[in-house]
């Protein structure tokens, strides 16, 4: 049976497919590979996708004694948060609504095979 790390960040004031963008690139990728990697990717998102991999990363070394390099990414999901919901007025009256999207980003990181 593997070991299975995950963090998660909820809240995430961006959209979830800007996020999920940036978490298709590191998906199946080494720990240390996927940071490298996020590092250089000119996207606002790669922020907060890295910042949850290092969690996951520090849950792992915290608690179960793993190394960074033993881990590798199982699985990795956006998922919508919830939306504000503002607006601003329109021709003739009308109401135009602006949805300010969240995003639940999730990294399960599994422990490679011998």
């Amino acid at each position: 049976m593997a070991v299975e790390v995950r963090a998660v960040a909820k809240y995430i004031r961006m959209s979830p497919h800007k996020v999920r963008l940036v978490t298709d690139l590191v998906r199946g990728r080494d720990v240390d590979e996927a940071l490298a990697l996020l590092r250089f990717t000119p996207k606002v998102a790669a922020k907060a996708v890295s910042k949850v991999i290092a969690s996951a990363a520090a849950n792992a070394e915290e608690n179960l004694g793993l190394s960074s390099n033993e881990l590798y990414i199982a699985e990795i999901r956006a998922d919508e948060g919830p939306m504000l919901k503002r607006g601003r007025p329109g021709p003739r009256g009308r109401f135009k609504p602006i949805l300010k999207r969240s995003t639940h980003i999730t990294v399960v990181l599994a422990e490679k095979q011998a």
